[in-house]
Protein backbone atom coordinates (compact mmCIF):
# COMPACT_ATOMS: atom_id res chain seq x y z
CA UNK A 1 0.00 0.00 0.00
CA UNK A 2 2.87 2.35 0.85
CA UNK A 3 4.52 1.59 -2.51
CA UNK A 4 1.29 2.43 -4.37
CA UNK A 5 0.99 5.80 -2.59
CA UNK A 6 4.63 6.66 -3.31
CA UNK A 7 4.21 5.77 -6.99
CA UNK A 8 1.03 7.82 -7.33
CA UNK A 9 2.68 10.82 -5.64
CA UNK A 10 5.67 10.52 -7.96
CA UNK A 11 3.43 10.31 -11.03
CA UNK A 12 1.42 13.33 -9.91
CA UNK A 13 4.62 15.32 -9.43
CA UNK A 14 5.98 14.18 -12.79
CA UNK A 15 2.87 15.14 -14.74
CA UNK A 16 2.28 18.50 -13.13
CA UNK A 17 5.83 19.71 -13.62
CA UNK A 18 5.48 19.45 -17.39
CA UNK A 19 3.66 21.89 -19.64
CA UNK A 20 0.07 21.45 -20.71
CA UNK A 21 -0.46 20.56 -24.39
CA UNK A 22 -3.70 21.17 -26.27
CA UNK A 23 -4.78 18.62 -28.80
CA UNK A 24 -2.79 19.17 -32.01
CA UNK A 25 -5.88 19.03 -34.20
CA UNK A 26 -7.57 22.02 -32.53
CA UNK A 27 -5.29 24.69 -33.97
CA UNK A 28 -6.67 27.25 -36.42
CA UNK A 29 -4.64 25.70 -39.23
CA UNK A 30 -5.92 22.18 -38.56
CA UNK A 31 -9.53 23.37 -38.40
CA UNK A 32 -9.32 25.43 -41.59
CA UNK A 33 -7.65 22.63 -43.55
CA UNK A 34 -9.99 20.08 -41.93
CA UNK A 35 -7.08 17.72 -41.45
CA UNK A 36 -6.32 15.78 -38.27
CA UNK A 37 -3.13 13.88 -39.07
CA UNK A 38 -0.63 14.74 -36.30
CA UNK A 39 3.01 13.70 -36.35
CA UNK A 40 4.09 10.57 -34.52
CA UNK A 41 7.05 11.49 -32.32
CA UNK A 42 8.74 8.19 -33.08
CA UNK A 43 9.68 9.16 -36.63
CA UNK A 44 8.38 12.71 -37.05
CA UNK A 45 5.97 11.80 -39.83
CA UNK A 46 2.20 12.27 -40.02
CA UNK A 47 0.46 9.20 -38.57
CA UNK A 48 3.83 7.46 -38.29
CA UNK A 49 3.80 6.86 -42.06
CA UNK A 50 7.59 6.42 -42.34
CA UNK A 51 7.43 3.54 -39.89
CA UNK A 52 4.41 1.94 -41.52
CA UNK A 53 2.12 2.72 -38.60
CA UNK A 54 -0.52 4.54 -40.66
CA UNK A 55 -1.32 7.19 -43.23
CA UNK A 56 -3.38 10.35 -43.63
CA UNK A 57 -6.55 9.44 -45.54
CA UNK A 58 -9.94 10.84 -46.43
CA UNK A 59 -12.54 10.06 -43.75
CA UNK A 60 -15.16 7.94 -45.52
CA UNK A 61 -18.67 8.15 -44.07
CA UNK A 62 -21.72 6.02 -44.75
CA UNK A 63 -24.49 7.26 -47.00
CA UNK A 64 -27.08 4.85 -45.58
CA UNK A 65 -30.35 6.56 -44.56
CA UNK A 66 -31.05 7.33 -40.90
CA UNK A 67 -34.35 6.85 -39.08
CA UNK A 68 -37.03 9.57 -38.86
CA UNK A 69 -36.32 10.61 -35.26
CA UNK A 70 -34.05 13.49 -36.35
CA UNK A 71 -35.60 15.32 -39.33
CA UNK A 72 -32.76 17.81 -39.93
CA UNK A 73 -29.55 17.95 -41.91
CA UNK A 74 -26.48 20.14 -41.64
CA UNK A 75 -27.36 21.65 -38.24
CA UNK A 76 -25.45 19.49 -35.75
CA UNK A 77 -21.66 19.06 -35.59
CA UNK A 78 -22.08 15.34 -34.87
CA UNK A 79 -23.81 14.62 -38.18
CA UNK A 80 -21.66 12.37 -40.39
CA UNK A 81 -18.90 12.52 -37.78
CA UNK A 82 -16.18 13.77 -38.13
CA UNK A 83 -16.77 15.66 -41.41
CA UNK A 84 -17.91 18.96 -39.86
CA UNK A 85 -14.47 19.29 -38.24
CA UNK A 86 -12.18 17.02 -40.30
CA UNK A 87 -12.36 15.25 -43.63
CA UNK A 88 -8.89 13.71 -43.38
CA UNK A 89 -7.67 11.67 -40.40
CA UNK A 90 -5.08 9.05 -39.56
CA UNK A 91 -5.94 5.52 -40.64
CA UNK A 92 -3.70 3.12 -38.75
CA UNK A 93 -2.27 -0.15 -40.04
CA UNK A 94 -1.93 -3.52 -38.33
CA UNK A 95 -2.28 -3.40 -34.57
CA UNK A 96 -1.63 0.35 -34.30
CA UNK A 97 -4.29 2.80 -33.15
CA UNK A 98 -4.71 6.40 -32.00
CA UNK A 99 -5.27 9.83 -33.50
CA UNK A 100 -1.62 9.73 -34.68
CA UNK A 101 -1.20 5.91 -34.67
CA UNK A 102 1.02 6.12 -31.58
CA UNK A 103 -1.01 3.61 -29.55
CA UNK A 104 -1.91 -0.06 -29.82
CA UNK A 105 -5.27 -1.55 -30.66
CA UNK A 106 -7.27 -2.78 -27.69
CA UNK A 107 -5.76 -6.03 -26.44
CA UNK A 108 -2.28 -5.38 -27.84
CA UNK A 109 0.79 -4.10 -26.00
CA UNK A 110 4.48 -3.49 -26.51
CA UNK A 111 6.58 -1.06 -28.52
CA UNK A 112 5.51 -2.63 -31.80
CA UNK A 113 2.01 -3.57 -30.62
CA UNK A 114 2.66 -7.28 -31.22
CA UNK A 115 2.12 -8.58 -27.68
CA UNK A 116 -1.37 -10.04 -27.32
CA UNK A 117 -2.65 -9.91 -23.72
CA UNK A 118 -6.03 -10.46 -22.06
CA UNK A 119 -6.86 -8.41 -18.97
CA UNK A 120 -9.45 -9.32 -16.36
CA UNK A 121 -12.18 -6.98 -15.11
CA UNK A 122 -13.02 -8.00 -11.56
CA UNK A 123 -15.93 -7.58 -9.18
CA UNK A 124 -15.07 -4.49 -7.12
CA UNK A 125 -15.93 -6.41 -3.93
CA UNK A 126 -13.32 -9.03 -4.84
CA UNK A 127 -10.47 -6.55 -5.16
CA UNK A 128 -7.66 -6.79 -2.65
CA UNK A 129 -7.08 -3.88 -0.28
CA UNK A 130 -4.14 -2.67 -2.36
CA UNK A 131 -6.22 -2.88 -5.56
CA UNK A 132 -9.00 -0.81 -3.99
CA UNK A 133 -6.46 1.80 -2.89
CA UNK A 134 -4.94 1.81 -6.35
CA UNK A 135 -8.33 2.31 -8.02
CA UNK A 136 -9.23 5.31 -5.88
CA UNK A 137 -5.72 6.78 -6.27
CA UNK A 138 -5.78 6.41 -10.06
CA UNK A 139 -9.25 7.94 -10.32
CA UNK A 140 -8.17 10.92 -8.26
CA UNK A 141 -4.92 11.28 -10.21
CA UNK A 142 -6.92 11.36 -13.46
CA UNK A 143 -9.25 13.98 -12.00
CA UNK A 144 -6.37 16.23 -10.89
CA UNK A 145 -4.18 15.89 -14.01
CA UNK A 146 -4.77 18.06 -17.08
CA UNK A 147 -4.99 15.96 -20.24
CA UNK A 148 -1.96 16.28 -22.50
CA UNK A 149 -3.62 14.81 -25.57
CA UNK A 150 -7.16 16.16 -25.54
CA UNK A 151 -9.09 19.39 -25.07
CA UNK A 152 -12.87 19.82 -25.24
CA UNK A 153 -15.02 21.96 -27.53
CA UNK A 154 -16.87 24.83 -25.84
CA UNK A 155 -18.54 26.13 -28.99
CA UNK A 156 -20.03 24.83 -32.22
CA UNK A 157 -18.08 24.86 -35.47
CA UNK A 158 -20.25 27.75 -36.63
CA UNK A 159 -19.49 29.69 -33.44
CA UNK A 160 -15.81 29.10 -34.14
CA UNK A 161 -16.17 30.97 -37.43
CA UNK A 162 -15.96 27.65 -39.28
CA UNK A 163 -12.57 27.04 -37.71
CA UNK A 164 -10.99 30.48 -37.80
CA UNK A 165 -11.56 31.12 -34.07
CA UNK A 166 -11.03 27.86 -32.12
CA UNK A 167 -13.09 27.47 -28.93
CA UNK A 168 -11.61 24.73 -26.75
CA UNK A 169 -10.77 24.27 -23.08
CA UNK A 170 -8.22 22.24 -21.15
CA UNK A 171 -9.72 19.74 -18.71
CA UNK A 172 -8.44 16.80 -16.69
CA UNK A 173 -7.98 13.30 -18.05
CA UNK A 174 -11.10 12.21 -16.16
CA UNK A 175 -13.15 15.20 -17.31
CA UNK A 176 -12.38 14.56 -20.97
CA UNK A 177 -14.63 11.52 -20.58
CA UNK A 178 -17.24 13.45 -18.62
CA UNK A 179 -17.39 15.88 -21.53
CA UNK A 180 -17.53 13.10 -24.14
CA UNK A 181 -20.56 11.53 -22.49
CA UNK A 182 -22.21 14.96 -22.30
CA UNK A 183 -21.38 15.76 -25.93
CA UNK A 184 -22.68 12.50 -27.40
CA UNK A 185 -26.01 12.79 -25.54
CA UNK A 186 -26.67 16.55 -25.64
CA UNK A 187 -29.65 18.07 -27.44
CA UNK A 188 -29.17 19.38 -30.96
CA UNK A 189 -28.74 23.17 -31.08
CA UNK A 190 -30.93 24.52 -33.87
CA UNK A 191 -29.92 28.17 -33.37
CA UNK A 192 -30.79 30.69 -30.69
CA UNK A 193 -31.87 30.43 -27.02
CA UNK A 194 -34.24 27.57 -26.26
CA UNK A 195 -34.24 26.34 -29.84
CA UNK A 196 -33.13 22.73 -29.38
CA UNK A 197 -34.17 19.29 -30.59
CA UNK A 198 -34.34 16.88 -27.62
CA UNK A 199 -35.21 13.67 -29.49
CA UNK A 200 -31.65 12.89 -30.49
CA UNK A 201 -28.77 11.06 -28.84
CA UNK A 202 -25.76 9.69 -30.69
CA UNK A 203 -24.89 7.16 -27.95
CA UNK A 204 -28.21 6.23 -26.31
CA UNK A 205 -31.79 5.19 -27.08
CA UNK A 206 -30.76 3.12 -30.11
CA UNK A 207 -28.48 0.26 -31.30
CA UNK A 208 -25.13 1.99 -30.68
CA UNK A 209 -25.79 2.19 -26.92
CA UNK A 210 -23.80 -0.98 -26.17
CA UNK A 211 -20.93 -0.56 -28.69
CA UNK A 212 -20.48 3.15 -27.90
CA UNK A 213 -20.16 2.60 -24.17
CA UNK A 214 -17.85 -0.37 -24.78
CA UNK A 215 -15.43 1.85 -26.72
CA UNK A 216 -15.85 4.59 -24.11
CA UNK A 217 -14.72 2.23 -21.31
CA UNK A 218 -11.84 0.86 -23.38
CA UNK A 219 -10.51 4.36 -24.07
CA UNK A 220 -10.96 5.37 -20.42
CA UNK A 221 -9.02 2.28 -19.32
CA UNK A 222 -6.36 3.04 -21.95
CA UNK A 223 -5.90 6.64 -20.76
CA UNK A 224 -5.52 5.53 -17.12
CA UNK A 225 -2.81 3.11 -18.19
CA UNK A 226 -0.98 5.82 -20.13
CA UNK A 227 -1.25 8.25 -17.22
CA UNK A 228 0.00 5.85 -14.56
CA UNK A 229 2.27 3.58 -16.58
CA UNK A 230 0.36 0.64 -15.12
CA UNK A 231 -0.50 -1.52 -18.14
CA UNK A 232 -2.08 -4.17 -15.89
CA UNK A 233 -4.86 -1.82 -14.73
CA UNK A 234 -8.40 -2.88 -15.59
CA UNK A 235 -11.82 -1.44 -14.75
CA UNK A 236 -13.71 -3.23 -11.97
CA UNK A 237 -17.45 -3.75 -12.18
CA UNK A 238 -20.28 -3.42 -9.68
CA UNK A 239 -22.65 -6.39 -9.80
CA UNK A 240 -25.83 -4.66 -8.65
CA UNK A 241 -28.19 -7.61 -9.18
CA UNK A 242 -30.53 -7.94 -6.17
CA UNK A 243 -28.63 -5.27 -4.22
CA UNK A 244 -30.71 -3.59 -1.50
CA UNK A 245 -28.74 -0.35 -1.68
CA UNK A 246 -25.51 1.24 -2.82
CA UNK A 247 -23.02 -1.24 -1.35
CA UNK A 248 -20.13 0.51 -3.13
CA UNK A 249 -20.97 3.76 -1.33
CA UNK A 250 -18.30 3.40 1.35
CA UNK A 251 -15.37 5.69 2.06
CA UNK A 252 -12.83 3.06 1.00
CA UNK A 253 -14.60 2.74 -2.36
CA UNK A 254 -16.84 5.33 -4.04
CA UNK A 255 -17.66 7.41 -0.97
CA UNK A 256 -20.23 7.09 1.80
CA UNK A 257 -23.15 9.44 2.39
CA UNK A 258 -22.35 12.69 4.21
CA UNK A 259 -23.91 12.93 7.67
CA UNK A 260 -24.32 16.68 7.34
CA UNK A 261 -26.05 16.56 3.92
CA UNK A 262 -27.44 13.23 2.64
CA UNK A 263 -27.15 14.42 -0.96
CA UNK A 264 -23.37 14.85 -0.70
CA UNK A 265 -20.44 12.46 -0.33
CA UNK A 266 -18.79 11.95 3.04
CA UNK A 267 -15.76 14.18 3.78
CA UNK A 268 -13.92 10.94 4.52
CA UNK A 269 -13.85 10.19 0.79
CA UNK A 270 -11.55 11.86 -1.72
CA UNK A 271 -14.55 12.14 -4.07
CA UNK A 272 -16.21 14.68 -1.76
CA UNK A 273 -13.81 17.34 -3.12
CA UNK A 274 -14.52 16.60 -6.79
CA UNK A 275 -16.31 19.23 -8.88
CA UNK A 276 -18.68 18.36 -11.70
CA UNK A 277 -18.98 19.87 -15.17
CA UNK A 278 -21.48 19.72 -18.06
CA UNK A 279 -24.27 18.77 -15.64
CA UNK A 280 -26.80 21.56 -16.27
CA UNK A 281 -28.53 20.49 -19.46
CA UNK A 282 -31.56 22.73 -18.99
CA UNK A 283 -29.36 25.81 -18.56
CA UNK A 284 -27.47 25.09 -21.78
CA UNK A 285 -30.72 24.45 -23.67
CA UNK A 286 -32.29 27.67 -22.41
CA UNK A 287 -29.25 29.65 -23.52
CA UNK A 288 -28.79 27.62 -26.70
CA UNK A 289 -25.10 26.97 -25.99
CA UNK A 290 -22.67 24.14 -25.31
CA UNK A 291 -21.27 23.35 -21.88
CA UNK A 292 -18.25 25.61 -21.29
CA UNK A 293 -16.44 23.00 -19.12
CA UNK A 294 -16.42 25.20 -15.99
CA UNK A 295 -16.90 23.72 -12.50
CA UNK A 296 -20.50 23.44 -11.35
CA UNK A 297 -20.33 22.28 -7.73
CA UNK A 298 -19.79 18.94 -5.94
CA UNK A 299 -20.95 15.48 -6.96
CA UNK A 300 -24.47 14.82 -5.71
CA UNK A 301 -25.78 11.42 -4.74
CA UNK A 302 -28.69 10.27 -2.58
CA UNK A 303 -29.20 6.58 -3.36
CA UNK A 304 -32.62 5.11 -2.69
CA UNK A 305 -34.42 8.43 -2.18
CA UNK A 306 -35.57 8.60 -5.79
CA UNK A 307 -38.95 8.69 -7.53
CA UNK A 308 -40.44 5.28 -6.66
CA UNK A 309 -43.03 5.66 -9.44
CA UNK A 310 -40.24 5.78 -12.02
CA UNK A 311 -37.98 3.07 -10.57
CA UNK A 312 -39.23 0.50 -8.08
CA UNK A 313 -35.84 -0.90 -6.98
CA UNK A 314 -32.49 -2.03 -8.31
CA UNK A 315 -32.65 -4.71 -11.04
CA UNK A 316 -32.95 -8.36 -10.01
CA UNK A 317 -31.18 -11.48 -11.24
CA UNK A 318 -34.46 -12.63 -12.80
CA UNK A 319 -34.74 -9.39 -14.78
CA UNK A 320 -31.17 -9.72 -16.03
CA UNK A 321 -31.87 -13.31 -17.08
CA UNK A 322 -35.05 -12.32 -18.93
CA UNK A 323 -33.14 -9.57 -20.74
CA UNK A 324 -30.44 -12.05 -21.76
CA UNK A 325 -33.09 -14.46 -23.09
CA UNK A 326 -34.25 -12.01 -25.78
CA UNK A 327 -32.80 -13.28 -29.08
CA UNK A 328 -33.06 -10.08 -31.15
CA UNK A 329 -30.48 -7.35 -30.62
CA UNK A 330 -32.88 -4.60 -31.70
CA UNK A 331 -36.31 -4.40 -33.29
CA UNK A 332 -38.83 -2.10 -34.96
CA UNK A 333 -37.89 1.55 -35.02
CA UNK A 334 -34.79 0.68 -32.96
CA UNK A 335 -35.49 3.42 -30.44
CA UNK A 336 -37.17 3.57 -27.00
CA UNK A 337 -40.37 2.07 -28.43
CA UNK A 338 -38.69 -1.20 -29.53
CA UNK A 339 -40.45 -4.36 -28.31
CA UNK A 340 -38.66 -7.58 -27.37
CA UNK A 341 -35.34 -5.84 -28.05
CA UNK A 342 -32.34 -6.92 -26.02
CA UNK A 343 -30.72 -3.49 -26.44
CA UNK A 344 -33.83 -1.52 -25.45
CA UNK A 345 -34.51 -3.76 -22.45
CA UNK A 346 -30.88 -3.64 -21.30
CA UNK A 347 -30.86 0.13 -21.66
CA UNK A 348 -33.96 0.34 -19.48
CA UNK A 349 -36.80 1.48 -21.76
CA UNK A 350 -38.13 -2.03 -22.35
CA UNK A 351 -39.92 -3.74 -19.45
CA UNK A 352 -37.50 -6.39 -18.02
CA UNK A 353 -40.46 -8.72 -17.32
CA UNK A 354 -42.35 -8.46 -20.60
CA UNK A 355 -39.90 -6.96 -23.09
CA UNK A 356 -42.41 -4.30 -24.18
CA UNK A 357 -40.91 -0.91 -25.08
CA UNK A 358 -41.87 2.57 -23.87
CA UNK A 359 -42.18 1.21 -20.34
CA UNK A 360 -43.70 3.60 -17.79
CA UNK A 361 -41.10 2.37 -15.30
CA UNK A 362 -37.42 2.32 -16.07
CA UNK A 363 -35.43 -0.86 -15.56
CA UNK A 364 -31.96 -2.36 -15.89
CA UNK A 365 -29.29 0.23 -16.86
CA UNK A 366 -31.56 3.28 -16.49
CA UNK A 367 -32.94 2.09 -13.15
CA UNK A 368 -29.56 2.35 -11.46
CA UNK A 369 -29.00 5.86 -12.80
CA UNK A 370 -32.32 7.00 -11.32
CA UNK A 371 -31.75 5.07 -8.07
CA UNK A 372 -28.53 7.02 -7.41
CA UNK A 373 -30.67 10.20 -7.33
CA UNK A 374 -28.07 12.87 -8.02
CA UNK A 375 -25.39 13.51 -10.62
CA UNK A 376 -25.92 10.00 -11.99
CA UNK A 377 -29.60 10.63 -12.73
CA UNK A 378 -28.80 13.19 -15.45
CA UNK A 379 -27.91 11.48 -18.73
CA UNK A 380 -25.59 14.24 -19.89
CA UNK A 381 -23.81 14.73 -16.53
CA UNK A 382 -23.86 11.17 -15.19
CA UNK A 383 -20.19 10.41 -15.88
CA UNK A 384 -19.18 12.96 -13.21
CA UNK A 385 -19.85 10.29 -10.57
CA UNK A 386 -17.10 7.60 -10.58
CA UNK A 387 -19.81 4.99 -9.91
CA UNK A 388 -20.66 5.50 -13.59
CA UNK A 389 -17.56 3.51 -14.60
CA UNK A 390 -18.36 0.57 -12.31
CA UNK A 391 -22.00 0.55 -13.41
CA UNK A 392 -21.28 0.59 -17.13
CA UNK A 393 -18.62 -2.11 -16.78
CA UNK A 394 -21.35 -4.41 -15.46
CA UNK A 395 -23.78 -3.31 -18.19
CA UNK A 396 -21.04 -4.14 -20.71
CA UNK A 397 -20.65 -7.57 -19.11
CA UNK A 398 -24.37 -8.26 -19.71
CA UNK A 399 -23.90 -7.22 -23.34
CA UNK A 400 -20.96 -9.63 -23.44
CA UNK A 401 -23.08 -12.47 -22.02
CA UNK A 402 -25.72 -11.85 -24.69
CA UNK A 403 -23.13 -11.95 -27.48
CA UNK A 404 -21.74 -15.26 -26.22
CA UNK A 405 -25.13 -16.84 -25.66
CA UNK A 406 -26.76 -15.88 -28.97
CA UNK A 407 -23.70 -15.56 -31.25
CA UNK A 408 -25.43 -13.07 -33.53
CA UNK A 409 -24.50 -12.74 -37.18
CA UNK A 410 -22.88 -9.39 -38.04
CA UNK A 411 -26.01 -8.62 -40.06
CA UNK A 412 -28.03 -8.39 -36.82
CA UNK A 413 -26.48 -4.98 -36.32
CA UNK A 414 -28.52 -2.56 -38.50
CA UNK A 415 -26.84 -1.00 -41.52
CA UNK A 416 -29.56 1.60 -42.10
CA UNK A 417 -32.69 3.32 -40.77
CA UNK A 418 -31.51 3.38 -37.16
CA UNK A 419 -31.73 6.76 -35.37
CA UNK A 420 -28.98 9.14 -36.47
CA UNK A 421 -25.54 8.10 -35.23
CA UNK A 422 -26.48 4.43 -34.81
CA UNK A 423 -26.16 2.75 -38.22
CA UNK A 424 -23.44 0.11 -38.47
CA UNK A 425 -20.94 2.18 -40.49
CA UNK A 426 -21.52 5.42 -38.59
CA UNK A 427 -18.41 6.73 -36.85
CA UNK A 428 -18.94 7.13 -33.11
CA UNK A 429 -19.10 10.78 -32.05
CA UNK A 430 -16.94 12.37 -30.70
CA UNK A 431 -14.13 9.78 -30.83
CA UNK A 432 -10.81 10.48 -32.51
CA UNK A 433 -9.46 8.00 -33.54
CA UNK A 434 -12.52 6.90 -35.50
CA UNK A 435 -14.54 3.81 -34.61
CA UNK A 436 -17.55 2.39 -36.45
CA UNK A 437 -20.48 1.04 -34.43
CA UNK A 438 -20.54 -2.43 -35.99
CA UNK A 439 -16.83 -2.97 -35.27
CA UNK A 440 -17.71 -3.48 -31.59
CA UNK A 441 -20.55 -5.93 -32.14
CA UNK A 442 -18.01 -8.61 -31.17
CA UNK A 443 -16.89 -10.46 -28.06
CA UNK A 444 -14.75 -8.72 -25.46
CA UNK A 445 -12.19 -11.52 -25.83
CA UNK A 446 -11.41 -10.23 -29.33
CA UNK A 447 -10.76 -6.83 -27.72
CA UNK A 448 -8.44 -8.24 -25.06
CA UNK A 449 -10.50 -8.41 -21.88
CA UNK A 450 -12.66 -10.79 -19.84
CA UNK A 451 -15.00 -10.54 -16.83
CA UNK A 452 -14.18 -12.55 -13.72
CA UNK A 453 -17.72 -13.83 -13.19
CA UNK A 454 -17.78 -15.24 -16.73
CA UNK A 455 -14.80 -17.50 -15.98
CA UNK A 456 -15.31 -21.20 -15.25
CA UNK A 457 -16.30 -22.31 -11.72
CA UNK A 458 -12.77 -23.07 -10.49
CA UNK A 459 -11.40 -19.79 -11.76
CA UNK A 460 -14.31 -17.86 -10.22
CA UNK A 461 -13.65 -19.49 -6.84
CA UNK A 462 -9.97 -18.60 -7.03
CA UNK A 463 -10.89 -15.00 -7.87
CA UNK A 464 -13.28 -14.71 -4.92
CA UNK A 465 -10.55 -15.97 -2.54
CA UNK A 466 -7.94 -13.42 -3.60
CA UNK A 467 -8.77 -10.72 -1.01
CA UNK A 468 -8.67 -13.26 1.83
CA UNK A 469 -5.36 -14.67 0.67
CA UNK A 470 -3.91 -11.15 0.61
CA UNK A 471 -5.09 -10.58 4.18
CA UNK A 472 -3.40 -13.80 5.26
CA UNK A 473 -0.26 -12.82 3.38
CA UNK A 474 -0.20 -9.49 5.19
CA UNK A 475 -0.57 -10.97 8.68
CA UNK A 476 1.30 -14.28 8.41
CA UNK A 477 4.69 -12.76 9.50
CA UNK A 478 3.01 -11.51 12.68
CA UNK A 479 1.39 -14.90 13.25
CA UNK A 480 4.79 -16.57 12.80
CA UNK A 481 6.44 -14.07 15.15
CA UNK A 482 3.73 -14.60 17.76
CA UNK A 483 4.16 -18.35 17.45
CA UNK A 484 7.92 -18.09 17.91
CA UNK A 485 7.53 -15.79 20.93
CA UNK A 486 4.95 -18.13 22.42
CA UNK A 487 7.27 -21.10 21.93
CA UNK A 488 10.20 -19.29 23.56
CA UNK A 489 8.05 -18.24 26.53
CA UNK A 490 6.77 -21.81 26.91
CA UNK A 491 10.31 -23.17 26.92
CA UNK A 492 11.40 -20.58 29.51
CA UNK A 493 8.45 -21.39 31.80
CA UNK A 494 9.03 -25.13 31.43
CA UNK A 495 12.73 -24.74 32.24
CA UNK A 496 11.94 -22.58 35.28
CA UNK A 497 9.45 -25.14 36.58
CA UNK A 498 11.92 -27.94 36.05
CA UNK A 499 14.66 -26.08 37.92
CA UNK A 500 12.26 -25.21 40.76
CA UNK A 501 11.06 -28.80 41.00
CA UNK A 502 14.58 -30.14 41.23
CA UNK A 503 15.53 -27.56 43.85
CA UNK A 504 12.54 -28.24 46.11
CA UNK A 505 12.74 -31.97 45.55
CA UNK A 506 16.20 -31.98 47.11
CA UNK A 507 14.99 -29.90 50.08
CA UNK A 508 11.96 -32.12 50.66
CA UNK A 509 14.03 -35.29 50.45
CA UNK A 510 16.17 -34.07 53.32
CA UNK A 511 13.17 -32.99 55.45
CA UNK A 512 11.08 -36.09 54.78
CA UNK A 513 8.06 -34.19 53.38
CA UNK A 514 6.24 -35.13 50.20
CA UNK A 515 6.00 -32.85 47.18
CA UNK A 516 2.20 -32.70 47.25
CA UNK A 517 2.12 -31.49 50.84
CA UNK A 518 4.09 -28.37 49.99
CA UNK A 519 1.50 -27.12 47.52
CA UNK A 520 -1.64 -28.33 49.35
CA UNK A 521 -3.83 -25.56 50.81
CA UNK A 522 -6.34 -25.76 53.65
CA UNK A 523 -9.97 -26.06 52.46
CA UNK A 524 -11.80 -22.77 53.12
CA UNK A 525 -15.08 -23.46 51.19
CA UNK A 526 -17.16 -26.66 51.10
CA UNK A 527 -16.78 -28.47 47.77
CA UNK A 528 -20.55 -28.92 47.52
CA UNK A 529 -22.78 -25.99 48.46
CA UNK A 530 -25.94 -26.41 50.37
CA UNK A 531 -29.27 -25.34 48.84
CA UNK A 532 -29.50 -22.15 50.91
CA UNK A 533 -26.06 -20.99 49.91
CA UNK A 534 -26.73 -21.67 46.22
CA UNK A 535 -29.97 -19.67 46.19
CA UNK A 536 -28.38 -16.71 47.92
CA UNK A 537 -25.58 -16.38 45.36
CA UNK A 538 -27.47 -17.21 42.14
CA UNK A 539 -28.32 -14.35 39.71
CA UNK A 540 -31.04 -14.83 37.10
CA UNK A 541 -29.54 -14.30 33.54
CA UNK A 542 -32.66 -12.62 32.22
CA UNK A 543 -32.78 -10.23 35.18
CA UNK A 544 -29.15 -9.33 34.67
CA UNK A 545 -29.88 -8.44 31.05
Amino acid sequence: RRRVCVCVFFLLFLVLTKQQFPRLCTTREALLTKECCPLWEGDGSACGARSGRGSCEDAAVSDQPDGPQYPFSGLDDREKWPLVFYNRTCQCAGNFMGFNCADCKFGYFGENCNERRETLRRNIHHLTRSERNRLVSYLNLAKQTVSRDYVVATGTYREMGNGSSPMFADVSVYDVFVWMHYYVSRNALLGGPGNVWPDVDFGHWAPAFSPWHRVYLLHWEHEIRKLTGDTSFSIPYWDWRDAQGCDVCTDDLMGARSRQDPSLISPGSVFSSWKVLCSQAEVYNTRGVLCDASEEGPIRRNPGNHDQNLVERLPTSAEVEFTLSLPNYDTGAMDRTANMSFRNTLEGFGDPRTGLGSSSRLGMHAALHVFMNGSMSSVQGSANDPIFILHHAFVDSIYEQWLRRHRPAPSQYPESNAPIGHNGDYHMAPFLPLHRNKEYFISSKELGYEYSYLLNANQRFAESMRPFLEEIQDVWPWILLAGLCGGIITIIIAAALLITKRKYKGMLWSSGKSWSNVFSLPERQPLIWGNDTKEANHHNYQTTM
